[in-house]
């Protein structure tokens, strides 16, 4: 067997088809119908992509504080949205498959409509508060097309960061948890904005705390029904690191607003929660790595 041949093995081992192939690996497990292709780099670095796009969200802030009536600007936020999304849908159809990654964003973009539509109408639960006119056209009036872009991607990193837990009640409470404390950087900064107002005030930069209960309803409506569809997918060992990736850079975007706002408690959150969200990616993909060596090695020596 050639050098060539002998360094794009095929082997089947533990239940994972594995090949290399000109320093990309993959591997699959053909039980959860779970894949990961990793272009293999520095296990301590951030991909190059998310540490751009980063540092453009992050002065952006600024931009978007000082400029609020550019002509275009709802237009070009479905653009921003989407962008700041798509590692994460991505990531997430890596992980689940492209059926099931249909199926999960799909229901989580259903339910933030019904339960935004219904707090906004009735109050409850996150109490009484009304959407500006800076997201753009909104469903019947009450609730911007725009939401599920910003919202889906958030459940996503979140259940990203508690995944590959065994015990599935402790992954959907923490990443609840966590869920509300990003919302803890995002509202005081989408107010700053105009996005939502909350006519009432509120004792948390004018937000009242009934809006985090409705945080936590809602987010924990939204994380069991991504994890339960998920399914073993987020069990296993090897998640996609890329789920974190667009929580990462919305965390980002929100710190240079709060930064220009002078929002200092939401400030300081912001980067708490960006440097556990940017170790815990590290983490994940240095696991993927290594089990991506091992079924290296492991090729390897059925070739000899």
């Amino acid at each position: 067997m050639s050098d060539k041949c002998r360094a794009c093995p095929q082997a089947s081992a533990g239940g994972y088809q594995y090949r290399s192939n000109c320093g990309t690996s993959t591997y699959s497990n053909t039980r959860l119908r779970f894949s990961v292709r990793i272009k293999r780099q520095p296990s301590w670095g951030l991909p190059r992509y998310l540490v751009a796009l980063c540092v453009i969200l992050f002065f952006s802030g600024y931009f978007v504080l000082r400029f609020p009536d550019v002509p275009g600007t709802s237009i070009a936020s479905y653009g921003f949205n989407l962008l700041i999304a798509l590692p994460s849908l991505i990531g997430l159809w890596w992980q689940l498959g492209f059926r099931r990654a249909i199926v999960g964003i799909v229901s989580v973009a259903l339910f933030a409509y019904l339960i935004e539509g219904f707090g906004t109408v009735t109050g409850v639960p996150y109490g009484n508060f009304e959407y500006g006119t800076a997201l753009g056209p909104k469903v019947f009036g009450i609730v911007p097309y725009l939401l599920p872009l910003s919202y889906v991607p958030l459940v996503i990193g979140s259940v990203g960061m508690f995944a590959a837990n065994s015990r599935r009640l402790h992954r959907i409470l923490w990443a609840t948890l966590f869920l509300v404390m990003v919302d803890g950087v995002l509202d005081p900064g989408a107010a700053m904005l105009g996005f939502w107002t909350w006519p009432g005030g509120g004792v948390y930069y004018g937000i009242p705390l009934s809006n985090y209960v409705g945080w936590l309803i809602s987010g924990l409506v939204s994380v069991t029904l991504l994890t339960l569809i998920g399914g073993p997918a987020l069990r296993t060992r090897t998640c996609r690191p890329e789920l974190l990736d667009s929580m990462i850079a919305s965390l980002t975007f929100w710190l240079g607003v709060t930064v220009f706002s002078g929002l200092v408690i939401p400030a300081v959150l912001a980067v708490l929660l960006l440097v556990v969200s940017v170790r815990r990616r590290i983490q994940l993909k240095h696991i993927a790595e290594t089990v991506l060596s091992s079924a290296d090695s492991d090729s390897s020596r059925r070739l000899i």
